[in-house]
């Protein structure tokens, strides 16, 4: 059997995981990997220093691969300054992950092969560009792990509104208006967070200021914000157990949006929500004060991270996805 080496997506996978404390074993399942390759490139490819302030970086896991291997003297097409080493560096300023920014160049410019770049050959000029203040910058972009504590919400939902007796439909993501929901939390001294809302089929994103963490907040707060969307856009909700939610009944009667509630300490029932909010981290870290964020700076973060082009959309991006649902809802409803 011949070994295929570990590629830069299988890395950020092993990162994700690895910060969602799952096991090698269950990390080797999800890949297709053996458990003990898992444990090697965490061993091998985890540098000490970077692992004290971060944890397990893929870029860095990555640059420590490909320095281990032998490569050819060739020059990086992005070593040339040019429009299109001015383009990726500006797409991961605005937070892109590097397969986004060179499938959206093919995409952008189908018959102008000079303006294409792989997304290997991105990260190869990351770990190629000399130290300096641009290239921690730039790393910094591409990801910034965060890593959840344990959560010991009391099991007070009610039964009858568990995950497992969700509609069918919502498993296939082909159904719109089905919805993911969270609290961001900042500063654990402080009373705000933010809501986090993200639509199952397009991946859409809506920001939500708190002001407190209470049930009447929340009911108050995500009612006055599905209100703004078209009745088959507000179907249902998952959210986790948190005592915020104690309120769902009233949101139900309010808007008619259905809230499920996930298993406790299962993070992965609400997969696209928990990523969502891993990737707000590098906006919102821990131990921000959330206080001091308006709902406009809250809409410009999600609108950023919307215009973010996404793979299991084809690349297009979410608002371009949520916008067609619109359209499509308001040509139904009149």
């Amino acid at each position: 059997m011949n070994y295929k080496h570990l590629s830069i997506e299988e890395r950020e996978q092993i990162s994700r995981g690895l910060a969602q404390g799952l096991s090698f074993r269950q990390m080797g399942r999800q890949l297709g990997r053996a458990v003990s390759t898992i444990s090697r490139e965490v061993s091998r490819n985890a540098r000490a220093d970077y692992v004290a302030r971060f944890g397990y970086l893929a870029c860095e896991a990555q640059r420590l691969a490909w320095r281990r291997r032998i490569h050819p003297r060739r020059p990086c097409k992005l070593s040339v300054p040019g429009w299109l080493r001015g383009y990726v560096r500006m797409r991961l300023r605005q937070l892109w992950s590097p397969q986004q920014i060179a499938t959206r160049l093919r995409l952008n410019y189908p018959n102008e092969p000079e303006k294409w770049v792989s997304h290997q050959t991105i990260y190869y000029a990351l770990v190629i560009m000399p130290r300096g203040e641009l290239k921690r910058e730039l790393v910094r972009c591409l990801r910034m792990l965060s890593k959840r504590g344990p959560r010991t919400h009391k099991d007070w939902i009610p039964e009858e509104l568990s995950i497992h007796n969700r509609p069918a439909e919502i498993e296939s993501r082909q159904v719109p208006g089905h919805w993911e929901g969270d609290l961001l939390i900042g500063q654990a001294a402080s009373p705000a967070a933010v809501g986090t809302l993200v639509e199952r089929s397009t991946r859409y994103l809506t920001l939500v200021k708190m002001p407190a963490r209470d049930a009447f907040t929340a009911y108050e707060r995500f009612a006055a914000k599905f209100a703004k969307l078209p009745p088959s856009l507000r179907k249902t909700m998952t959210y986790d157990r948190g005592k915020e939610m104690a309120e769902h009944a009233r949101l139900t009667a309010k808007v008619g949006i259905k809230v499920y509630f996930a298993d406790p300490h299962s993070p992965w029932q609400r997969g696209t929500n928990e990523n969502t909010n891993g990737l707000l981290r590098q906006y919102m870290p821990k131990g921000k004060d959330l206080s001091q964020l308006t709902q406009a700076q809250l809409d410009w973060i999600a609108k950023s991270m919307n215009d973010r082009p996404r793979k299991t959309l084809g690349f297009m991006t979410p608002n371009e996805a949520f916008a067609k649902l619109l359209s499509q809802s308001v040509a139904l409803e009149t």
